[in-house]
């Protein structure tokens, strides 16, 4: 079924010109990544296809009736509303059902309306679909339902716009970079749940192990034109790589052509016949073939890196707390010569502290950092760069001298070693705050290390990078002689550059680990599987007739009521778990007490009444 087709789009900004004449289409249950440079466009093909803008020429024709959510690198809410209502704040009827039965639980008095609100649940089998959103927002640490927007993080944001986007159920969901601001632990929550769910998906990740494990067709942008790849990322690599062999082989076959008809070209007489003059048409074609070259410029790296000394950093049992949170708990470290460390963690865990104190920008409560002479830091921070107004690209780099250092004695001009991050002299003079969000994380990086550092601390380096500049840093960051400190969410990225993680539990705890994250998992898998090798499993197939002839004991409304009692009880248990994580706060005055108690017994009540027609139905199961 198709639902949406893309026909001949264009869109310039100004004498630029970001994409031209591009069509495909998107059918029921593709699962679609596109994929191109940074500057190419892709966020505002996912800007067009979502309605947020238009192009300049072309057409988007869709299925009439179509839903489409959309998830952006920067969502707006209103700073005015909670997590509540904005999750509300939708047209599904569902959670309009939803909403209807939370609002008659904060007034237990109005029993008609709490029974009206109860059975609306019940009709419409609610239930399910209250319990599903529960727990996409507790997957996505959003537990605090009435926190206000404006006093939320921009990585808490970006999860709330997710959520909002899969709790919508739309016929299609459009998502820009959908795992940046998400932990290891949401990331892995979020692809398994892709995978299995019956979402169709067009999306914008340079999340390799994500497009590898969740897309089943991969557009790309190269050079201009779309090529389209009906499998993971593994086949499209394989087959990019194909095709551009195969278009080296054409270029070469075309080239051969060109040098054999530009010699009869040469000794064509002034009288041409018809003959002559269709193959004289057909010339210039022949000659556009023959000189097509494909502009594969590749960032070159290269840093003039100062010589470590045999102290670089180490720490003394260092502690440091903020309130009741505690981040390090007397931790002991001391940095080897070219160690290559990745930090992982839930968020709220102390990642971006630990490396503020690391480069003396917050101080310790209690013990020492020592930091030897020859250190020199280069910190990537989550920030990016800091934006001036109307301050052009070559300005940027210009700041640090007008010619660069590299190895060996030699130097760059600021011109040349933009041209390697690959600015061309017109980019160059373009102003920062008009590139791509891809585009300034690129000029970044270059700031960061033509200041030559030996001890790289890259904090989130691979958000909105492209998979072509990422490949070539990690080129870089394999090669690179110093010290390596990553926090990054990237699983492909860490797997390929670390060889051991500082892993951040929270509490203070922080567990030393020899390998890379992948070892990581499969430690953490085999885990739980080490304590239950004593037990012998049931086959699962016996389980299944079992149940079978059990559900055979009850009525066609009673197996139906069984299912949804269950479904029912963990509703009203997450309800429950919220109402009583309220009382946790100290400013609570005590009629405010009072309501949540009186809200509290409802809900009691409910469970109770719930769980006793489920034991009975139980009973009658297992007879």
């Amino acid at each position: 079924m198709n639902y949406l087709t893309v026909e001949n789009i264009s869109k310039s900004y100004g004498e630029l010109e970001l994409f031209s004449n591009l069509s495909f289409s998107i059918h029921k249950d593709d699962k679609i990544a596109f994929v191109a440079k940074n500057g190419s466009g892709k966020t505002s093909i996912l800007n067009i296809l979502s309605g947020a803008d238009t192009p300049d020429s072309g057409q988007i024709v869709m299925r009439n009736g179509l839903r489409i959510s959309f998830l952006s690198q920067s969502p707006q809410f209103d700073p005015n509303l909670t997590i509540n209502d904005t999750i509300f704040n939708s047209e599904s009827p569902q959670l309009k059902i939803i909403e209807n039965y939370e609002k008659a639980l904060q007034n237990p008095e109005n029993t008609e309306a709490y029974q009206k609100a109860f059975e609306q649940m019940d009709i419409h089998n609610a239930w399910e679909f209250e319990l599903q959103f529960k727990q996409i927002l507790s997957q996505l640490k959003l537990d605090d339902l009435n926190q206000k927007i404006s006093t939320m993080s921009g990585g808490q944001i970006k999860r709330l716009a997710l959520a909002q986007a899969l709790i919508s159920n739309p016929d299609l969901l459009v998502l820009d970079e959908p795992t940046n601001h998400l932990d290891l632990e949401m990331i892995e929550w979020l692809e398994q749940y892709f995978a299995k769910a019956q979402f169709t998906l067009f999306m914008v990740t340079h999340d390799r192990y994500f497009l590898e494990r969740v897309c089943n067709e991969i557009i790309e942008l190269d050079h201009g034109k779309l090529y389209t790849y009906k499998g993971n990322y593994s086949y499209y690599l394989e087959n990019k790589e194909a095709r551009i062999a195969q278009e080296q082989v054409e270029t070469g076959k075309a080239k051969q052509l060109f040098k054999k008809e530009l010699e009869w070209m040469r000794r064509q007489p002034k009288a041409r016949t018809t003959k002559s003059k269709s193959r004289i048409d057909d010339f210039s074609d022949i000659k556009k073939r023959a000189h097509q070259r494909r502009k594969d410029h590749k960032i070159e790296l290269e840093i003039n890196m100062e010589r470590l000394g045999s102290k670089i950093v180490e720490f003394h049992k260092v502690s440091k707390s903020f309130k009741d949170k505690v981040i390090l708990n007397g931790f002991e470290y001391v940095f080897k010569r070219g160690e290559r460390i990745g930090i992982i963690g839930k968020n709220g865990t102390g990642k971006s502290t630990f490396l503020n104190m690391l480069t003396n920008n917050l101080t310790p409560d209690a013990g020492k950092i020592i930091i030897g002479e020859t250190v020199k830091f280069g910190y990537y921070t989550q920030g990016g760069i800091e934006v001036k107004p109307e301050q052009k690209v070559i300005d940027v780099i210009k700041a640090f001298g007008e010619y660069i250092p590299l190895t060996k004695g030699r130097q760059i001009s600021a011109k040349q070693l933009l041209e390697r991050f690959l600015f061309d002299g017109k980019k160059q003079h373009d102003f920062v705050e008009k590139l791509s969000g891809g585009e300034q994380k690129r000029l970044y990086l270059c700031t960061v290390l033509i200041q030559n550092p030996n001890f790289l601390i890259l904090d989130e380096p691979t958000n909105d990078l492209d998979i072509v500049t990422l490949n070539i840093l990690e080129e870089f960051l394999l090669d690179f002689p110093g010290c390596l400190l990553v926090v990054s969410h990237d699983r492909y990225f860490m797997d390929k550059i670390v060889d051991h993680l500082f892993v951040f539990k929270g509490n203070g705890e922080i567990q030393d680990f020899p390998g890379n994250y992948s070892d990581y998992r499969e430690y953490e898998a085999s885990k739980p599987q080490e304590e239950n090798t004593s037990e012998t499993p049931t086959p699962q197939i016996s389980e299944e007739k079992e149940e079978a002839n059990k559900a055979q004991k009850l009525s066609y409304n009673e197996q139906k009521e069984y299912k949804n009692l269950e479904s029912k009880i963990r509703a009203l248990e997450l309800d429950k778990k919220a109402l009583e994580a309220q009382f946790n706060d100290a400013t609570l005055t005590q009629d405010k007490i009072n309501e949540l108690s009186q809200q509290l017994q409802v809900i009691l009540d409910a469970i109770e009444e719930k769980e006793m027609r489920w034991f009975e139905l139980a009973e009658k199961f297992e007879s």
